[in-house]
């Protein structure tokens, strides 16, 4: 956050707490600040005791979800390769390491004359 968007909060804040209330507030706000960082700092303290030095090895980067892009996810399934073992072409005759030739399959087109499917367990 820089520093822009911390003069907008506290505009914010002024204006929406009023300026009585907003030392009590920005008292509590630090308060209730200071008890989560120590109930996180004393699962951090319990954890390491019953792992013992094994939390030391642990890469704690990797577990950091801020670093999980939605759009990458997203984009890397779309452009990996399908493998789907089903359909598997076994009348060619041909080695693994030949390229599979498989028809696309069509998607199911509506179709109004014939009823819609139904399923009794879902409803």
């Amino acid at each position: 956050m820089g520093g822009g968007e911390f003069v907008v909060i506290l505009v914010l804040a002024f204006l929406l707490i009023g300026p009585e209330r907003l030392p009590e507030v920005l008292a509590k706000t630090r308060h209730y600040i200071r008890e989560l960082r120590k109930m996180a700092d004393g699962a951090r303290n319990q954890l390491r005791e019953q792992m013992g030095p094994e939390f030391d090895d642990i890469d704690w980067k990797a577990y950091d979800p801020r670093q999980y892009d939605p759009r990458r996810i997203v984009r890397d399934a779309l452009n990996e390769p399908l493998d789907d073992e089903g359909d598997a072409d076994t009348t060619s005759g041909g080695d693994a390491s030949e390229p599979r030739t498989t028809t696309p399959r069509v998607p199911a087109v509506y179709d109004p004359s014939r009823p819609v499917p139904f399923d009794t367990d879902a409803t």
